[in-house]
């Protein structure tokens, strides 16, 4: 949808007569402006499509449900909506980077679990979409369960974001496969499997990074080291420094030797996830 910029001054003059002045001496400019162009302006233009309306109904849908009965599918629902969109806008710039936040976020996993029972507290007592719940009683009280083993989104957006990157690695190495990418994902399944298993087995909470780093971290690296890309894999960098300047331009070569400067932004860099 679109508002031309004459509709939108003859709402703001009934709205607020204050800016009535400023408005018309806008109005003034643009019409002055478009005697030399026969392209309307407009303060917005937004485009949607029937598959957007139907996108928006139904997304509406699950935030009423939600909102009214706290069921555990709605917030399902719109944690995996927030953990995909959370995976898509950020990224990894290399691996060193991603496996030291990995490992940073293992320990402190552990401490918060392990060493306190806030993390625990705050994830039973605070109603928001922010986790992930697993009916324990499904087959005993069907959608209506009330016992739920929990994960935190930022255990799927964390490791998220790591595989997208080994991803992006995957087309780097123009194999025309994705090995580095399906590895490390089905290592993510088999963590998430080992931490259900020990939960199951202590009866107790678990941090589920303390399975998902080594597993994640673990499986791309013994693939390098089998395929001999060991060296890539650690110095791999989805945008390389040394090669972007100031500003957030990358130098490249062209075909000719010459030397071409391009802009980088940071959905250049998603591109390829």
């Amino acid at each position: 949808t679109a508002v031309p910029l004459h509709t939108y001054t003859l709402v703001m003059t009934k709205v607020q007569p204050a800016v009535t002045p400023a408005l018309q001496q806008q109005q003034q400019s643009s019409n002055t402006s478009s005697s030399s162009s026969t392209e309307p302006e407009y303060i917005f233009n937004y485009k949607f499509t029937t598959h957007d309306c139907v996108c928006l109904v139904f997304c509406a849908a699950i935030g009423v449900w939600y909102l009214w009965q706290k069921h555990w599918i709605a917030n399902n629902l719109l944690g995996l909506a927030f953990a995909f969109n959370g995976i898509e806008l950020l990224n990894l710039n290399s691996v060193q980077t991603g496996a030291l936040l990995l490992g940073g976020l293992f320990f402190y996993d552990i401490f918060w679990v392990f060493g306190t029972n806030v993390m625990v507290t705050v994830a039973r007592s605070f109603e928001a979409p922010i986790k992930l719940v697993f009916p324990q009683d499904l087959l005993e009280k069907g959608f209506s369960a009330s016992n739920f083993a929990m994960l935190g989104l930022g255990d799927i957006v964390i490791p998220g974001i790591f595989i997208a990157l080994l991803l992006r690695f995957d087309k780097s190495l123009n194999r025309g496969s994705h090995s580095y990418f399906h590895a490390t994902f089905f290592a993510y399944l088999l963590g998430l499997l080992s931490t259900i298993f020990v939960m199951h087995i202590f009866k107790h909470a678990q941090p589920a990074l303390l399975y998902l780093v080594p597993f994640c971290l673990g499986a791309p690296a013994l693939l390098a080291l089998i395929k001999g890309d060991f060296a890539a894999f650690i110095k791999y960098e989805d945008v390389p420094e040394d090669e972007t300047t100031e500003g957030g331009e990358q130098k490249t070569a062209a075909a000719g030797g010459t030397e071409v400067t391009k802009r980088v932004t940071r959905g250049d860099t998603r591109k390829d996830k």
